[in-house]
């Protein structure tokens, strides 16, 4: 398992939170590239549970998070695609149709 600089051993999610804290404002990236930044290639869906259980008031962007395809995730129109677009379209990234989201995977 790795380690961070202190000499203490972080969890997994811990490894995710800190690579999801990294996104830039008004960058995004898919699951996938997030596992992989996290240090988890391959564990996309993983990292999709995960953030489901981020509790409501998280500071972490999980917003930038989308799917391979370079969509919401989400079904389109419910409370989560929209509250993801508002904070999206906040960032400067546009979103067309409520789903599709119109920016360059980082």
């Amino acid at each position: 398992m790795p380690q961070d600089q202190s000499n203490t051993f972080l969890t997994a999610e811990q490894h995710l939170y800190a690579a999801l804290a990294l996104i830039p404002y008004g960058s995004v990236t898919s699951y996938g590239r997030l596992a992989a930044m996290a240090g988890y290639p391959g564990r996309a869906r993983w990292v999709g549970k995960v953030l489901s259980q981020l509790p409501a008031d998280s500071q972490l962007p999980w917003h930038r998070v989308i799917n391979a395809q370079g969509n919401i995730s989400f079904p389109a129109n419910s409370d989560a695609a929209l509250r993801q677009s508002a904070r999206l379209l906040a960032e400067g990234i546009a979103v067309r149709n409520g789903k599709k989201v119109l920016a360059k995977l980082m």
